[in-house]
């Protein structure tokens, strides 16, 4: 299994798939990519020890790539959707948790709304999409905007200063902003607390993931539920059929994900009321 050392996203997968693997007779081999460590050179690892089938949790590599190495091996790719390509998928509904979440923000009252993008991390594209579907949908489409953004945490931070420096320079801050991920929506809070603003009664965030790290914080996040567990049982029976019928079609899992409410979501503050420059 090749995975990003530093998404805590996929600590929970790797959590569910263990069980499952061992349920159904197979060992685990992980392999880890980081900043210095290619996803390329992390699958090829595995490869090199003879791995029957290799699960990819949240590929970023190149569309080609992947396609080339679903001819080589059971290839299986979590959270991200690689088209034409032999290779099974499973991801969430990115859709249908977004509009979750810009629903939720817009009965609590909220019409500036800014959205982080994901860059090119997993399901970005389709957040991104869903993001600008809702603001229309609600009549905002005018106030819709993407921030150029990461699955990362400094991506939040940045995101922070930069609202911070145009609120300091007279632009309001948006009322509420949905992350590209929980981690960016963890680092977003950390440069906003810092400066003073009140989550949620100057500004909500929602972040995507519900990672096991969005509700061990002081305040929980509002966030969007993957089912981690299920996602993980789906990935290693796809990759155990394949090796039993490698003459199989190409298959996709698109599982419901689930708005969870907890202390970083509110109601939308009054014009002007938000917090001010220290």
């Amino acid at each position: 299994m090749m995975f990003t050392v530093h998404q805590t996203f996929h600590t929970d997968l790797i959590t569910g798939i263990y069980p499952e693997a061992e349920r159904l007779g197979y060992d685990v081999l992980l392999s880890g990519a980081t900043h210095g460590r290619s996803e390329a050179k992390a699958v090829e690892a595995l490869l090199s020890h003879r791995c029957e089938a290799v699960i990819l949790l949240g590929p970023d590599a190149d569309p080609a790539y992947l396609a080339e190495l679903g001819q080589r091996t059971v290839t299986v790719s979590v959270s991200r959707r690689v088209p034409q390509a032999h290779v099974d998928f499973v991801h969430s509904a990115e859709g249908k948790g977004v509009r979750q979440a810009m629903d939720h923000l817009v009965e609590l009252g909220h019409r500036r709304i800014v959205h982080i993008d994901g860059g090119r991390g997993p399901g970005s594209a389709e957040r991104r999409r869903a993001y600008r579907a809702a603001m229309r949908r609600h009549g905002l489409e005018d106030r819709a905007r993407v921030i150029p953004g990461e699955h990362t945490e400094e991506s939040g931070i940045e995101t922070g200063r930069l609202l911070l420096a145009e609120r300091d320079s007279g632009r309001p801050l948006p009322t509420a902003v949905l992350a590209g991920n929980d981690r960016c929506a963890m680092g977003l809070l950390m440069a906003l607390t810092r400066a003073g603003v009140e989550v949620p009664r100057d500004l909500s965030v929602v972040g995507y993931d519900d990672s096991h790290l969005s509700h061990l914080m002081p305040i929980g996040l509002t966030t969007v539920r993957q089912d981690a567990v299920l996602m993980a049982e789906h990935a290693v029976r796809f990759a155990v059929e394949r090796l039993e019928n490698g003459e199989l079609p190409p298959r996709e899992a698109v599982l419901d994900p689930k708005l969870v409410v907890r202390g970083t979501s509110g109601p939308a503050p009054a014009e002007g009321s938000q917090g001010v420059s220290a």
